[in-house]
């Protein structure tokens, strides 16, 4: 066809034939161009990373719970190597932390005679249960968005952490109290299954403050059984308990520099004190 406005129009006869796939001898299929989406739409929000617990936009409590959990995680790995070190030099003030082995050094100091046993059970207990009602709020938040980060891809990891979650939604009570005992049952996780299944905060609280007080009684009585035994062991091997705080540092170190993408949040809930 001509560009010229006065040029007489052209016939059908006259159009250009079609483009024919030589295949199949039929008329070609031109397929339109493909949309091209945006950038924001292709990346998606911050907030919609898999590692991270919630299924929404995250409000205030949102980021104000994790931030308690980073905190949490923070401030276990500062405590793992100066605990050997306050077993020795400080033992009331690891108890009064919540921490097992301060306990029972504090019980056997009583033995000998030492007196601050009785401000020890009562901060020691309230040490032990310090950061429990953290776990209890993701759970009322996230449901079991946070025992899944936990889990990740590990299958051992989540058939662990299901059977606690079963535990913990068929016996609540005992499995609170359970918590405080030193078997394989992930505390965090039971907290956050209770919170995700609708226990109350008070209810809860009490339980896991009397958890807290029986088995700091205990600790301290197992210490004040072996008495002058478990003294004479801390003071004659104290030294050597620098040397282990200076290998789980550089172990610490050494974790954190190779795992950096953990340092936000670790995959596991923290450890029994």
């Amino acid at each position: 066809m001509t560009d010229d406005p006065k040029a007489p129009a052209a016939t059908p006869e006259q159009w250009p034939a079609p483009a024919r796939d030589e295949a199949t001898d039929e008329p070609a299929v031109t397929a339109d161009p493909a949309p091209v989406d945006e950038p924001a739409a292709a990346e998606g929000e911050w907030w919609q990373e898999p590692g991270l617990p919630w299924k929404h936009k995250p409000t205030r409590s949102d980021i104000a719970c994790l931030s308690w959990i980073g905190a949490i995680s923070v401030y276990s790995l500062v405590m793992l190597p100066l605990r050997p070190v306050m077993l020795s030099l400080s033992p009331v003030v690891l108890g009064s932390l919540g921490y097992r082995t301060g306990l029972v050094m504090v019980g056997a100091l009583a033995a000998t005679g030492d007196r601050w046993w009785p401000l020890v059970l009562v901060l020691g207990s309230l040490g032990a249960a310090k950061f429990d009602w953290v776990y209890w709020w993701a759970g009322k938040l996230w449901g079991h968005g946070l025992i899944e980060v936990w889990s990740g891809r590990s299958e051992r990891a989540r058939r662990r952490n299901d059977r606690a979650v079963r535990f913990a939604h068929k016996y609540e009570t005992l499995a609170i109290l359970l918590t405080y005992l030193p078997i394989p049952l992930p505390a965090a996780v039971v907290y956050a299954a209770l919170g995700a299944a609708g226990t109350r905060l008070r209810k809860f609280l009490i339980v896991d403050l009397i958890g807290a007080l029986v088995s700091t009684a205990g600790y301290l009585y197992l210490g004040y059984a072996i008495g002058e035994p478990a003294v004479e062991m801390v003071n004659k091997y104290g030294q050597w308990l620098w040397y282990l705080s200076l290998a789980l540092l550089a172990g610490v170190l050494f974790y954190s520099f190779r795992k950096p993408g953990r340092a936000a949040g670790s995959t596991q809930p923290p450890a029994s004190t």
